[in-house]
C-alpha cells in the first residue's frame, strides 16, 4: 500500500470537506478549492479526519492513491494557511511594481513586461526587488511565480534575473583573456 496514500489527513477546525463523486469541495476560511478524486479510490471522512481507500490493486489506482491524498493534503492547506513563493529581482535597474492587477517589471528590454495575475492569486512587491505570490491553489502559485521568473531568468556569470528566493545559482568563470 501506498505510504503517502494510506496516511491520515487531519482536519483543523473551520474546514468542510463535501464529497462531489469524482472531486471533493474543501472550504476554509481563506476560500474554497476542488480537489479531483479519481476513478478506484473513495474517501472515508470520519469526525475530523480523512482517508483515502483503493477499490482495487491495479497499476493505476495504487499510482494514483497517493497522488489523490497529497492533492487533498495540499488543498486543507491551502485553505487553511495559504500557499506562498517568493521571488528576488538581481540586477542593475531591474525593478518590479504592481500596477492595477498587473506585474510591471523593468528586467533590461526596451519594454516593459506587464504580467496579468491570474484568478485566485495575489502578488506583493516589497521594495521593488522582492515579489511575493500567495493563493491557495499550491500548483497555481506554483505556475505563475514560474512563469514569472521565465521572463528573465538568472544568468551565471553575473546572477542578474528574477530567482526564488531560496535558489542558490551555480556561478561561472568568465573568459579569461589572452596575454
Amino acid at each position: 500500500m501506498s505510504r503517502v496514500g494510506k496516511a491520515i489527513v487531519k482536519l483543523p477546525p473551520k474546514v468542510e470537506v463535501k464529497n462531489n463523486g469524482n472531486s471533493i469541495l474543501v472550504k476554509g476560511p481563506l476560500g474554497e478549492i476542488s480537489t479531483p478524486i479519481f476513478e478506484g479510490i473513495s474517501l472515508n471522512h470520519e469526525n475530523d479526519t480523512v482517508t483515502f481507500v483503493r477499490s482495487n490493486e491495479a497499476k493505476k489506482v495504487i499510482a494514483l492513491h497517493g497522488l489523490v491524498r497529497a492533492l487533498f493534503n495540499n488543498s486543507v492547506k491551502g485553505v487553511t494557511e495559504g500557499w506562498t513563493r517568493n521571488l528576488e529581482i538581481t540586477g542593475v535597474g531591474y525593478r518590479a511594481q504592481v500596477r492595477g492587477k498587473d506585474l510591471v517589471m523593468s528586467l533590461g528590454y526596451s519594454h516593459e513586461v506587464v504580467f496579468p495575475t491570474p484568478e485566485g492569486i495575489k502578488i506583493e512587491v516589497a521594495d521593488q526587488l522582492k515579489i511575493k505570490i500567495s493563493g491557495i491553489n499550491r500548483q497555481l502559485v506554483g505556475q505563475v511565480a514560474a512563469d514569472i521568473r521565465s521572463k528573465r531568468p538568472p544568468e551565471p556569470y553575473k546572477g542578474k534575473g528574477i530567482r526564488y528566493s531560496d535558489e542558490v545559482i551555480k556561478r561561472k568563470a568568465g573568459k579569461t583573456g589572452k596575454k
